[in-house]
Formats: C-alpha cells, sequence, structure tokens
C-alpha cells in the first residue's frame, strides 16, 4: 500500500515514522524543508511537492494546522494529482464544517475521503498509542483500519462525514475544562499546605481521578513524564488548545449548547495564550492559578 504522508509536526513526523517502521511505503512532504530532511534521515521517501508525493499514492493522510490549509492544499494540486479513488485522510484537527466541504471536494474530484483527527499529543504519536476519532464511509473506515492500528491504541468509527472531527472537539473541552479543574485543585492543595505528592496519591485514585492527574499531571515531580516535570514542554501546546477550544466555542454557538464550563475554558486559555505560554504545554496554565510573589 503505497502512502502520501503530509504535514510533518511534532505530531504527523512521529506518525510517518511509525507507517515506514511497520513496512507500509511513505512518501512524505512537507512545506518545512528541515522536517523533510530530517524523514529523509531516518529513511523514508521525500517529494519536493506534495502533488508530487500523492501521484502514485493509494492513501493520502494529511496533518495541517488549520481548515484553510487542508481546502487550499486540496484545490491547489493534490487532488488532480493523485490517481482516480485515492483514500484520503485528513488527521488535521479542524472545524465539522471544513471537514465537510474538504470531503465535498474530495468525493467531487472522483477520491473518497475520511476525517481522522488524533489525541493523545507527542508521546502518544511517538508510541503509535494514539486515539483516533473516524467520520466517513464504514468501507473506507474498514480500508484503513490497519493504518490507524499502526498509528494508534483506540480506534473509533464515530459515524458519517465530520462526526471525528466533532468528537475531537467535544473531548478536548472537556479535556481543558478536566486540566483547569486540576491545577486549581493542586494550587489549593499547595496553599493549604500539602504535599503535591500526597495529593496526587489520593486524586490519581480516589473519585477526582482524570487524564488531566494521572498521566498530565500539571505539577512537577508526581509524574515524571508529564510536560510539568518537564519545564512544560509539550506535549500539546497552549496554542493548540486554544485552537481547538476556538473549534469548540463556535459548534457551542452554532447548536445552542448551554455549557458555561466550556467558554469559561475558552476565555481562559485564550487570555494565557501569549507570549512564550504559546508554546509550553497547556496544563501550563496552572500558572495563572498559583500565587504570585
Amino acid at each position: 500500500m503505497r502512502i502520501a504522508f503530509l504535514g510533518l509536526g511534532n505530531m504527523g513526523s512521529h506518525m510517518a515514522r511509525n507507517l515506514h517502521a511497520a513496512g507500509y511505503s511513505v512518501t512524505c512532504y512537507d512545506i518545512v524543508q528541515e522536517a523533510v530532511d530530517a524523514a529523509a534521515r531516518d529513511g523514508l521517501a521525500t517529494a519536493a511537492s506534495g502533488a508530487e508525493a500523492v501521484r502514485e499514492a493509494q492513501i493520502v493522510i494529511t496533518m495541517f494546522p488549520a481548515g484553510e490549509h487542508v481546502l487550499a492544499a486540496y484545490q491547489d494540486g493534490l487532488l488532480e494529482s493523485a490517481p482516480q479513488d485515492t483514500l484520503f485522510i485528513d488527521s488535521s484537527t479542524i472545524s465539522v464544517d471544513h471537514a465537510v466541504e474538504a470531503a465535498r471536494l474530495v468525493t467531487q474530484a472522483g477520491h473518497r475521503a475520511l476525517d481522522a483527527p488524533v489525541s493523545g499529543g507527542t508521546v502518544g504519536a511517538a508510541q503509535g498509542t494514539l486515539t483516533i476519532m473516524v467520520g466517513g464511509n464504514p468501507e473506507n473506515f474498514t480500508q484503513a483500519k490497519p493504518l490507524f492500528d499502526v498509528m494508534g491504541r483506540n480506534i473509533v468509527h464515530a459515524g458519517d462525514t465530520g462526526s471525528g472531527q466533532a468528537v475531537k472537539l467535544v473531548n478536548n473541552m472537556a479535556l481543558a475544562i478536566n486540566t483547569i479543574a486540576a491545577a486549581e485543585a493542586f494550587s489549593l492543595g499547595e496553599n493549604l499546605g500539602l504535599d503535591p505528592q500526597v495529593l496526587y496519591e489520593v486524586m490519581s485514585s480516589s473519585a477526582a481521578q482524570s487524564w488531566s492527574i494521572t498521566t498530565n499531571c500539571p505539577v512537577p515531580g508526581p509524574v515524571p513524564e508529564a510536560p510539568a516535570s518537564r519545564d512544560f514542554r509539550p506535549g500539546f501546546a497552549t496554542a493548540l488548545m486554544t485552537k481547538d477550544l476556538g473549534l469548540a466555542k463556535a459548534a457551542i454557538e452554532s447548536t445552542g449548547t448551554p455549557a458555561s464550563f466550556g467558554m469559561a475554558a475558552y476565555e481562559a486559555y485564550t487570555e494565557f495564550n501569549t507570549g512564550d505560554n504559546s508554546g509550553k504545554d497547556f496544563s501550563a496554565i496552572i500558572k495563572t492559578k498559583q500565587k504570585k510573589g
């Protein structure tokens, strides 16, 4: 199976390497030459353009920053350069509307489409343990499932086109809320004189347990692999969480859903997403909950 992988950022680079390591024929491209060079050093085939990368592909996987980039790439040569009936899998995190429009363009050009955003951060991408939420035709999902199994551990067919993106934005809204809750809890515990390790031992094994505590604990020490224990190196950057919460906000407003905590999370991260904070792991939001001085 010949795969073109476009978008070799913090997530896509690991995903492409895992497919290559599993024995698939992977041709890569990114607009950042350093990323292409790094993939070549790891033994992956590379192309000089996206159109060249997809020319003989059976499956095209895209991992771009935003929906506008996906639509532009599809319209600027990818769809017309790929062989007829190519399966296009978009693993970017974009709005449901953009996912639906992308699929429309793909099918109009004589190809097939899946939206398949991922969750699990750079660690999950590197280890091949991502959660992958897929929207689209069940037959297309079945064809792509072996690839998803290489890149992820929890693979969910969410439903029709756009449903993968819908699940992703709902999941990340809940994650942001949980992370803020964990940050406030640890900060309150510190102000009450509690040892963070003691608080972690209780919260990680009781009713307050969540991924934001057990895996991505926002205080340094209790989880050595967590970004907080590595000066908040992402992980999942604050800028990306803020972008995803913007998608959630738009969905909240368009559906008229009462979601005051989701909106509060959007506002908190929008305010926090400045300067150096943008590049830090999103769990660094705990800095806004700690006493000054």
